[in-house]
């Protein structure tokens, strides 16, 4: 099995960055064959939506409301995803979710918050 652990949420002034962090724990095996990892966000009242993504070779996808603001990165030999948010806005506000993905498998961390102040 594999864990997916996030930190880093937390509150924050508009304009203000944080960075998350999603530390992958559990069977090495498994881990290694995780091809994208992801950076989700809800909040209250909506739908989970994507953020950005990043595959095992470095491509990425990001929102547009992102595009600019968040850089997503990895670390493969930490086990661990990053994404660093800049000029945060109170819309950015949401509970931030990891996810890794395999053939037929995702995995979910449990989430951490990110409220922005205006």
């Amino acid at each position: 099995q594999v864990q997916l652990v996030e930190s880093g949420g937390g509150l924050v002034q508009a304009g203000g960055s944080l960075r998350l962090s999603c530390a992958a724990s559990g069977s090495i095996f498994i881990i290694r064959t995780i091809n994208t990892m992801g950076w989700y966000r809800q909040a209250p009242g909506k739908q989970r939506e994507l953020v950005a993504a990043i595959t095992s070779g470095g491509s990425t996808n990001y929102a547009d409301s992102v595009k600019g603001r968040f850089t997503i990165s990895r670390d493969n030999a930490q086990n661990t995803v990053y994404l660093q948010m800049n000029s945060l806005k109170p819309e950015d506000t949401a509970v931030y979710y990891c996810k890794g993905s395999k053939v037929l498998k995702d995995y979910w961390g449990q989430g951490t918050q990110v409220t922005v102040s205006s």
